[in-house]
């Protein structure tokens, strides 16, 4: 394996992620200048909706990566008409791609109708050149029959990626659910893509990611177009293997 090229690989599919708390509008600045970094352009960076105009400003017009903000965050309790004001807002602001939390408490106590509501109508918004990615919170869906349901769910609801986290809850990503996730989008449409989020930290925990969507999904369907890396910390460890030094990631993972 050619660790460079591989690392390099793993950053172009990355959102760059600052969704701490406390973020201010520096932090985003700093996170749009990470995001083209001379080691190469990440995928998109994900910021709250508050900090959508900063990004956008930073990044201008036409630039290459995206801009991805949530909706129903962290906790997934938001009514629909609630989240859909959230998304036009978004979107208005200069959002290109939505991640929406699942109602994930609403899915595991019964009310699926009511989650898969919420995907059609966040859907109806996410129009154009926009992505709807849903965030399943698989750490909390405790059953993997109930991780592959809501996988199938957002799919057949409209979703254009399936993501494992939102990096709030104590579980993360983890490859048994990304197995379950990649086997419904192969099954249902293999245009869906996939975001693994949530404690991916290390180049090593990146490539078992993506070793497991080339054996599931064929090694060309990787892209970003089909796959991200939902991560902050993961960004100095591909620089730093990039870069040649021994640095070690010093951010959360969301």
């Amino acid at each position: 394996m050619d660790v460079i090229a591989t690392a390099q690989r793993v950053l172009a599919l990355l959102d760059l992620t600052e969704l701490g708390d406390e973020a201010t509008d520096d932090d985003v600045v700093t996170l749009c200048e990470r995001a083209r970094s001379s080691y190469g352009n990440v995928a998109a960076v994900c910021v709250w909706p508050r900090h959508v105009t900063v990004a956008r400003r930073e990044l201008g017009a036409g630039s290459p990566v995206r801009i991805a903000t949530v909706v129903n965050f962290p906790e997934g309790m938001d009514t629909i008409d609630e989240v859909c004001a959230q998304t036009r807002q978004a979107l208005a602001d200069g959002a290109d791609e939505i991640d929406l939390v699942l109602p994930w408490r609403a899915y595991s106590g019964g009310a699926r109708d009511q989650a898969g509501a919420m995907v059609v109508a966040v859907r109806s918004e996410v129009t154009g050149d926009h992505l709807l990615k849903v965030i399943l919170e698989t750490g909390e869906l405790i059953t993997m029959a109930a991780i592959d349901g809501a996988a199938r769910m957002a799919i057949r609801s409209g979703a254009d990626f399936i993501k494992t986290s939102t990096g709030k809850t104590p579980n993360g990503a983890s490859l048994e659910a990304t197995e379950l996730m990649l086997r419904a989008i192969h099954d249902l449409d293999p245009q869906v893509g996939l975001k693994p989020s949530g404690g991916i930290r290390t180049l090593d925990d990146a490539v078992a990611y993506l070793a497991q969507a080339d054996e599931i999904m064929g090694p060309d369907w990787a892209s970003p177009a089909t796959f991200r890396f939902g991560a902050s910390g993961l960004w100095n460890a591909l620089v730093a293997v990039i870069a040649g030094t021994d640095t070690e990631p010093d951010e959360a993972s969301y």
